[in-house]
């Protein structure tokens, strides 16, 4: 059955007011300040996670590593209970590794590796006794990035985690590693995740009510304008942006795939104003050749890809390393969607200091506040995202109501217009 919608639905060429109220955003914590037209960080000044890896056997732990990309990427940055620092190993030489002096002879029952853009396609997690001797205890050669929760089983005093095959042509790079032993982990209960197809529509749904004002995320495929906030054209059913990296990221995906598409042609324009506000060389054509694109199954097809890829399958899959049910794997999706990666893992680094996720022995509901919290704070720090109703009459309100699988019936309200979803 379709969903209830308690008000009309507006199309791409609402006007105005709903251009308003859309968007965002975003890439890499980096927007473009509206004065001066440069790239100044989202969020900056963000400490370790005091007191939030209750249980991390890793956390402030010496660290010795193969190399280091630069001086400030060193690997107690991986260690340091942040997730807004990170080591990285030297560029373009594979046979990498960071270990981690866990202090004596230790189980390790649970291995969290959050990584950075530059992952590690293969790769072994390993543990000694003396440092010389190594015993495997977890590999892989199909790494795809993002965070890596694995379970694992063995004793040792160091921790090993060692790169055999680079996933970019960069090196390899971590913003955490993390140990856990027995009884540290709280999975979220079966069934409840977005990666169920059901939930993972409800999500869609509701991302799609808070960035265009409609239930029907499908009919965003060809939407394109500029809305004024410093990122270029917006355009698409997740808002890529031209200014933000992911839509040149996208329209470079498309073209590997279909070389002679309406958008190839802008590729070099795109390259030029990533970083920027600028339309140079896009105009006039480009929203027609998006529009054009979007009739395209191919193109269609990809903007879902790249979606997946970049925010919703790394939101996910942290929230599920933190113990998340449904409603808090929505949290971080749309936190990703609004602020980009790094704006996302700030906004999650100020939640730890103030309150443990599940997975570290803390409550639920307690920590989804704080993270909600956290959310809002960064949100009105700038006037395009001063209105907070995405938040506080929607997922908080499920939040109040107990509602932590995103079961349906929903009702929530976003910009002064209701919507429901019942079945």
């Amino acid at each position: 059955m379709p969903p209830t919608i308690n008000t009309a639905p507006t199309t791409d060429t609402a006007g105005a007011a709903h251009a308003l109220r859309r968007r965002r955003r975003r890439a890499a914590a980096l927007v473009v300040g509206a004065a001066t037209g440069l790239l100044v960080p989202l969020l900056s000044g963000l400490g370790p996670t005091a007191g939030a890896a209750a249980g991390n056997l890793a956390q402030g732990r010496p660290v010795t590593t193969s190399s280091n990309e630069t001086s400030s990427l060193t690997g107690t940055k991986a260690v340091d209970g942040s997730t807004t620092t990170r080591w990285a190993s030297a560029e373009g030489v594979d046979n990498q590794w960071i270990r981690i002096d866990l202090g004596a002879g230790t189980a390790v029952k649970r291995v969290v590796l959050t990584w950075e853009a530059a992952y590690a396609k293969a790769y072994r997690v390993e543990l000694s006794d003396d440092g010389s001797s190594w015993r495997q205890i977890y590999a892989t050669t199909a790494g795809n990035g993002g965070t890596d929760d694995l379970t694992v089983n063995g004793t040792g005093r160091y921790l090993r985690v060692f790169g055999t095959q680079r996933g970019t042509p960069y090196g390899y790079s971590l913003w955490e590693v993390e140990a856990y032993g027995g009884g540290t982990t709280t999975p979220p209960a079966p069934g409840t995740g977005l990666d169920d197809p059901a939930k993972k529509e409800i999500a869609m749904k509701l991302v799609s009510t808070f960035e265009n004002s409609s239930l029907d995320w499908r009919a965003q495929f060809a939407y394109i304008e500029d809305i004024d906030d410093g990122r270029g054209y917006t355009a698409g059913i997740i808002g890529f942006c031209s200014g933000t990296g992911d839509m040149l990221e996208l329209v470079e995906r498309y073209t590997a795939k279909k070389p002679g598409n309406p958008l190839a042609s802008y590729l070099p324009a795109l390259r030029r104003v990533d970083g920027t506000d600028s339309h140079e060389g896009l105009d006039p054509g480009f929203p027609n050749a998006w529009r054009q694109a979007a009739q395209d199954s191919v193109f269609r097809q990809t903007q879902e890809e790249e979606r997946d890829r970049v925010y919703f399958n790394p939101a996910v899959s942290q929230a599920k390393s933190d113990g998340l049910r449904a409603l808090g794997q929505f949290a971080y999706y749309d936190a990703a969607v609004m602020h980009g990666e790094s704006g996302f893992r700030s906004i999650r680094s100020v939640a730890l200091s103030r309150a443990l996720p599940p997975s570290r022995g803390g409550d639920e509901k307690a920590y989804l506040h704080a993270f909600l919290d956290a959310r809002e704070e960064e949100m009105r720090k700038e006037e395009a995202h001063s209105d907070t109703t995405r938040v506080s009459t929607a997922q908080r309100r499920f939040l109040n109501e107990n509602n932590l699988d995103l079961n349906t019936p929903l009702y929530w309200s976003v910009y002064g217009d209701a919507f429901s979803i019942t079945s």
